[in-house]
């Protein structure tokens, strides 16, 4: 048999490509009602007292927006010296409308205020800067 009449080898596979390592999920991608509490609660807590201002108190439940009363998820957080707000979502999830309300001690919320109404994408480090932001604009953070 000439060369050219042999049964042609197989060629070995080219090795197949190393499989890129799976990204790990983004904080944002956890269920609602575990990433408020793990992942938002804590964040905004820490970061308030980044800014200067006071340890708070914060909450996450369910029940009537501050000033309209329609049913919705709340972070209710509460500084020392009596001052709150109402970080308000429409559903469950951080992509729902949201708004924002707040209260000087001893007064009830009368405002409700849309809250990153234009963001495309949400994130946990967006809800909590915009939310600290907006806080220390009352005054009610820091040297204020």
């Amino acid at each position: 048999m000439t060369d050219s009449a042999k049964p042609a080898q197989a060629k070995p596979a080219a090795a197949a490509p190393a499989a890129k390592p799976a990204k790990p999920p983004a904080p944002e991608d956890k269920p609602f009602a575990e990433f408020v509490p793990q992942l938002l609660l804590p964040a905004i807590a820490k970061e308030i007292e980044a800014y200067g201002g006071p340890a708070c108190s914060l909450s996450f439940e369910q029940g009537p927006m501050p000033v309209v009363g329609s049913s919705c998820w709340m972070v209710i957080g509460e500084l020392p010296g009596g001052r709150r707000f109402w970080l308000c979502f429409t559903g469950e999830a951080i992509t729902s409308a949201k708004t924002i309300a707040v209260a000087e001690a001893g007064a009830e919320p009368s405002l409700l205020e849309s809250f990153l109404i234009d963001e495309k994408k949400m994130t946990l480090a967006l809800i909590v800067s915009r939310l600290v932001q907006r806080l220390n604009g009352q005054k009610w953070l820091g040297a204020n």
